[in-house]
C-alpha cells in the first residue's frame, strides 16, 4: 500500500460521504429491533428519492405482481435488504455523478458501473445467490475508488486511464504506477462510511476474489467481478475480447454455455438502459447487445479460429514432449546394446511384482550365461561379441510375453522375469531359448558363429523359500551356475523343499 497516497486521500476535502439519510437507515438496519415504520418514515422526508425508489420497484426489474405507492409498501413486499441498498445507490449515485473533470471521461465511468450493478444483479439471480440486491450495490459502488483518485491526483490519474487498454490493465498500471488500486481505495471509503462486511469486502476485494477466505463473501466478489467484465462489454469500443472473456467466465465458473451466456448479455444491455433511466445518469449513446455482436463478429471468428489453431499447435508440442519424455524413459531404462531392460529397470520390476506373489500367482526368473563369451570377444573381437549378444537377445525379446520383461543383467547375463509362471513352465520356456540359441546362426564381418547358452531357473512361491527378490535372483543365478558345471547348453531349475 502507498502510505503517502493514502494520507492525501483521507486528508481530501472533496472525499465522498454517505448522505444523512443513507446513515439513518444503515443505522436503522443494524439495530436489533428493526422499525421498518421508522425507515420508511426517514426515507419518505426525501421526496425525490422516494420517488426514485418506487419507480425502481415499479419498474421491470424488480417484476413485482403488485404495485408499490409507499415505502413501507416496499419494505414489506421487497425486505430492508432491497430497500436499504436502493437508498445507498440512489443517494451515492445522485452526489457523485455531479462530480466532472476534464480529464476523466465520467459518462464512460458511469456507464461501466451501471451495467456492472445490472449485470451483478442478472448473474446473482441466475445462480441463486442470495444477496442479489447487495450485488447490485457492490457492482454500483466497486469502481468508485477511481472517482477518487482523479479527484486527488487530478490528471495524473486521466493519464493512466486513458493509457489503459482495458480496466485489466488500468489495475496493472495503477498496481505499477500508484502502488495501490482503486479498489483498495473504494475499501478506504466503505470502511469509513461503516457498510456491513456484505458490502464492504466485496467492494475492497472485487478485483481479488482469492483474498477472501469466506466462501459466501467470496462467492459474491465473483459475481461482481464477472460482472465487471460484462460491463466492458458494452464500454469497450472494440468488445469481441471483452465478449470473449465472458463467456469464458460463464462456461467456466457456472458452466454456463456461449448461446445462454449471450442472452444474459443481452437481458443486461435492455435492463442497464432501463436502470440508467431510473437512476437518472447520463451513459450516452445505447447500443443494443445485439449491434455490439454483429460488430464484434469477425473479430470472434478470428480469434476461435485463433484459438483453435493454439489449441491444435499446445496439442502437437504435448504429444512431441510425451515422445521425448518416452524416449528419456526408455533411455533411462533400456540398455543401449541389447535393447532390453536394463539393471535398473530390472530391480524396479522385481520390487513391483515380488509382493504380487500368492497362492497359484508363482513368479519365476531365468538366469541366462552365454557359453564361453570371453573366447569369442578374444578371438573374433568386440563387434562380434556384441553381435552375438544382440541376435540372443532378439530371441529372448521374442519368447518374453507382454507381461514378462527381458533384461540384461550385466555382461553376456541376462534375465527373463515371467509373473504367474509356474516352475515346470519357466523351465519348458527356458528349454525353448536354449534351443534357439544352439540353432542360431550369427554372421559377423564375413564370420558365422555359433554360441550355446546354460540358464538357471527359479520360482518364487506363497510360502516358499524364496522369501525376498535378492533371495530369488541368488537361487536362479545358483541354478545356471549347476547348468555350467553339467557341461553347459543346458537348464537347471533350483528345487528348494519348503520348510516342514
Amino acid at each position: 500500500m502507498n502510505e503517502e497516497l493514502i494520507a492525501r486521500i483521507r486528508n481530501y476535502n472533496n472525499l465522498p460521504s454517505l448522505p444523512a439519510v443513507a446513515v439513518q437507515v444503515l443505522d436503522f438496519a443494524q439495530r436489533p429491533q428493526i422499525d421498518t415504520q421508522e425507515i420508511a418514515r426517514v426515507i419518505s422526508k426525501d421526496p425525490a428519492l422516494t420517488t426514485k425508489i418506487l419507480r425502481v420497484v415499479n419498474s421491470s426489474f424488480y417484476g413485482c405482481s403488485q404495485a408499490i405507492s409507499t415505502v413501507n409498501q416496499a419494505l414489506v413486499i421487497l425486505g430492508l435488504q432491497s430497500v436499504k441498498t436502493l437508498v445507498l445507490g440512489f443517494s451515492l449515485a445522485t452526489d457523485l455523478a455531479k462530480r466532472k473533470s476534464q480529464g476523466f471521461n465520467h459518462m464512460l465511468y458511469w456507464k461501466r458501473s451501471i451495467c456492472a450493478a445490472t449485470a451483478a444483479k442478472t448473474i446473482a439471480n441466475k445462480i441463486k445467490l442470495v444477496q442479489q440486491d447487495e450485488a447490485f450495490l457492490v457492482g454500483l459502488l466497486m469502481d468508485i475508488g477511481m472517482l477518487v483518485l482523479e479527484g486527488v491526483l487530478g490528471d495524473q490519474y486521466g493519464q493512466i486511464c486513458r493509457l489503459a487498454r482495458s480496466h485489466a490493465d488500468l489495475i496493472d498500471a495503477e498496481r505499477r504506477e500508484l502502488r495501490m488500486t482503486h479498489a483498495d481505495v473504494a475499501g478506504i471509503l466503505a470502511h469509513q462510511w461503516n457498510l456491513p462486511p456484505v458490502l464492504a469486502t466485496p467492494i475492497a476485494f472485487s478485483h481479488n476474489p482469492e483474498g477472501v477466505s469466506d466462501p459466501a463473501l467470496r462467492r459474491m466478489i465473483e459475481v461482481v467481478e464477472l460482472a465487471g467484465l460484462c460491463g466492458d462489454v458494452f464500454v469497450t469500443e472494440d468488445a469481441a475480447e471483452a465478449i470473449s472473456a465472458v463467456r469464458k467466465s460463464f462456461i467456466a465458473r457456472y458452466d454456463i454455455p456461449e448461446a445462454e451466456s449471450d442472452a444474459m448479455l443481452a437481458e443486461i444491455g435492455s435492463r442497464t438502459k432501463e436502470m440508467a433511466n431510473l437512476f437518472e445518469i447520463n451513459i450516452g449513446t445505447y447500443k443494443s447487445y445485439e449491434d455490439i455482436l454483429n460488430r464484434a463478429q469477425e473479430r470472434l471468428v478470428e480469434a476461435t479460429l485463433m484459438a483453435q489453431r493454439q489449441t491444435t499447435e499446445l496439442q502437437a508440442r504435448n504429444e512431441q514432449l510425451k515422445r521425448q519424455t518416452e524416449e528419456l524413459r526408455q533411455k533411462a531404462t533400456i540398455d543401449g546394446l541389447t535393447g532390453l531392460a536394463n539393471r535398473s529397470r530390472l530391480g524396479e520390476f522385481l520390487a513391483e511384482q515380488f509382493p504380487l506373489v500368492a497362492p497359484g500367482k508363482p513368479l519365476t526368473l531365468l538366469m541366462m550365461d552365454l557359453d564361453h563369451f570371453k573366447e569369442i570377444n578374444d578371438t573374433y573381437g568386440h563387434p562380434a561379441g556384441d553381435a552375438v549378444l544382440q541376435s540372443v537377445a532378439a530371441i529372448v525379446k521374442k519368447v518374453a510375453r507382454p507381461q514378462d520383461l527381458a533384461a540384461r543383467y550385466g555382461g553376456e547375463e541376462m534375465v527373463l522375469i515371467m509373473p504367474g509362471t509356474p516352475r515346470a513352465a519357466g523351465e519348458k520356456i527356458a528349454d525353448v531359448i536354449r534351443r534357439a540359441v544352439a540353432a542360431m546362426k550369427i554372421v559377423c564381418h564375413g564370420l558365422t558363429l555359433r554360441v550355446t547358452i546354460s540358464i538357471g531357473v527359479a520360482t518364487a512361491e506363497a510360502g516358499g523359500p524364496l522369501a525376498s527378490q535378492l533371495v530369488l535372483v541368488k537361487a536362479a543365478d545358483k541354478a545356471m551356475y549347476a547348468a555350467k558345471h553339467a557341461g553347459r547348453n543346458c537348464v537347471k531349475v533350483l528345487a528348494i523343499p519348503a520348510a516342514a
